[in-house]
């Protein structure tokens, strides 16, 4: 599959560094040693596919361009709209052009993630009473500093996004309605601290930071049978999954863990994903962006107007 990256900024790096030799060229209107300046610049007979790694206003613009020209696209989260139609006009265009149209939700691919879903289908912890998870990052300076990041919801898109789509992945959709339970700007213009919750079943509860100093994943995972949990991601590592077994009528459970140390394996798999896609001519995740879309826009206007509900 001959690629473009589209975007030189630390996520089109990453990319180009896991294309290889699929990558033909390089777009970047602000840096000196992209091929081109302009992704119409480039031939549309030398690539397949674009990797498109570039602040949130101009996505949905440059996935119509690509994808009306029969480009498959893999393009970092989150794919946020306005309003879904722009992107169900998407979903649309993608099918009509037989191209794939996917988000890049790497955390999917993360093992202890992957092993967290296997163990909740399994029906090992009985019934889902709640689901907590933590984001954290240490980022609140540098997203201050940038000339895009720092603006209306802030973490709420950049990091909720991840968490909207791991619950999605573990359990579907939520029977309840999401609410904003805390929306904080310690630092920033932009909210750097954010609280929200479903009281579904299961419960969730997502909390997200760019004000945890030390880079940090925690999830826990309680059912009426017993609980998991997991301690970090493995580019932060260790990264560690417990599982708990529950004792009757009460007592210290038995547990069993499993430790990983070892560099981050998500971006290779996300990528040798897609390739799969562009070649068997599945269908990419705009359900799944339409979805969080909608979370995310709501969300967004309640803790903007300063209402949780």
């Amino acid at each position: 599959m001959r690629a473009i990256v589209v975007g030189l900024g630390i996520q089109g790096r990453k990319r180009l560094s896991i294309a290889g030799s699929d990558a033909v060229a390089t777009v970047d209107p602000m840096v000196a040693d992209a091929r081109f300046r302009k992704v119409e610049e480039v031939p549309l007979g030398d690539y397949d596919a674009a990797l498109v790694c570039v602040p949130d206003a101009p996505k949905i613009a440059l996935l119509t361009y690509l994808l009306g020209h029969g480009k498959h696209v893999l393009v970092e989260k989150p794919l946020i709209a306005p309003d879904r139609s722009a992107l169900e006009g998407l979903a649309s265009l993608a099918a009509s052009k037989r191209a794939v149209c996917y988000t890049a939700y790497n955390h999917r691919f993360e093992p202890h993630f992957v092993r967290m879903k296997e163990t909740i289908e399994s029906g090992a912890l009985g019934r889902i009473y709640l689901c907590r998870m933590f984001y954290g990052n240490g980022t609140a300076r540098d997203v201050r500093n940038s000339p895009w990041r720092d603006k209306e919801a802030g973490v709420l898109p950049d990091l909720g996004s991840h968490l909207l789509d791991t619950v999605l992945f573990w359990f579907g959709r939520l029977d309840a309605p999401l609410e904003i339970w805390s929306a904080d700007r310690f630092e920033n213009r932009a909210f750097d601290h954010i609280t929200i919750g479903a009281r579904g079943a299961p419960v969730v509860e997502l909390e997200m930071s760019l004000l945890s100093w030390r880079n940090h994943f925690t999830c826990d995972v309680y059912g009426e049978a017993g609980s998991a949990h997991i301690e970090s991601l493995c580019k932060w590592g260790p990264s560690i999954f417990t599982r708990r077994s529950r004792v009757l009528p009460s007592g210290r459970p038995p547990e069993e863990a499993v430790t990983l140390v070892q560099a981050d394996p998500t971006w290779a798999l996300e990528y040798a994903h897609f390739k799969r896609l562009c070649e068997t001519g599945a269908r990419g995740n705009i359900a799944t962006d339409i979805v969080i879309n909608d979370h995310l826009s709501d969300l967004a206007k309640r803790a903007l107007a300063g209402t949780g509900r």
